[in-house]
């Protein structure tokens, strides 16, 4: 059994990212066909949080010392097996909405005040390893790296490894959720998910 998490960081309904990311985590459930495993989607502009406030303290209890939208969406973080995050690039980089959530999880490496790891500057509160992947959409001449950059070290915070990348391009920026009708796109996110459902199953992850 498998807990899967789709964050998406488009404000646009029906996005590309969306229905991405939405591919790739159903091939996952069907590659998997175990009957059990499970997938929560999350629009990131549907949520209402703060920035993070750079307040220094290390939680007490649970993550974030902020009480809004994203509390129970800690928790889900936390558990899920395999992580899926998208977000299309605003200025050669991820949207507003998924760097202010990303900015938001530092809380899942509090800084060590106490000293309890001598090697390291911050905590590790999860105890586990998880695949992830990224799901990038941008324009014809849009540049990926960036984003690519802050999601990749966005996984490294919270314990997840990188195992694959989907960027998708769209011809028509007017063209809203035109991945839905991208045959070679929507193929890739089907592949990307057969992958993932196969590291699943790997000892890597057991």
């Amino acid at each position: 059994m498998a807990k899967i998490l789709a964050i998406s960081g488009s404000p646009a309904p029906g996005a590309s990212t969306d229905i991405l990311l939405g591919e790739v985590a159903t091939t996952v459930i069907e590659t998997l066909a175990d009957n059990n495993s499970s997938w929560r989607f999350v629009k990131l502009n549907e949520l209402i949080f703060q920035p993070c406030q750079a307040c220094g303290f290390a939680p007490d209890r649970g993550f974030c010392v902020l009480a809004d939208d994203l509390t129970e969406l800690y928790k889900d973080l936390a558990e899920c097996d395999l992580l899926l995050f998208g977000s299309p690039l605003y200025f050669d980089t991820v949207s507003g909405q998924a760097k202010t959530f990303i900015d938001r999880c530092n809380c899942f490496r509090p800084a060590d005040f106490d000293d309890k790891d001598p090697e390291h500057d911050f905590l590790k509160l999860l105890p586990r390893k998880r695949p992830g992947a990224m799901v990038l959409v941008g324009g014809e001449r849009g540049w990926f790296e960036g984003a690519r950059r802050i999601v990749a070290g966005f996984f490294k915070w919270v314990e997840v490894v990188n195992e694959g990348v989907l960027e998708y391009r769209s011809d028509n920026f007017h063209n809203r959720g035109s991945a839905a009708g991208d045959k070679q796109a929507l193929e890739d996110a089907r592949k990307l998910g057969r992958e993932l459902a196969e590291k699943l199953k790997s000892d890597k992850y057991a």
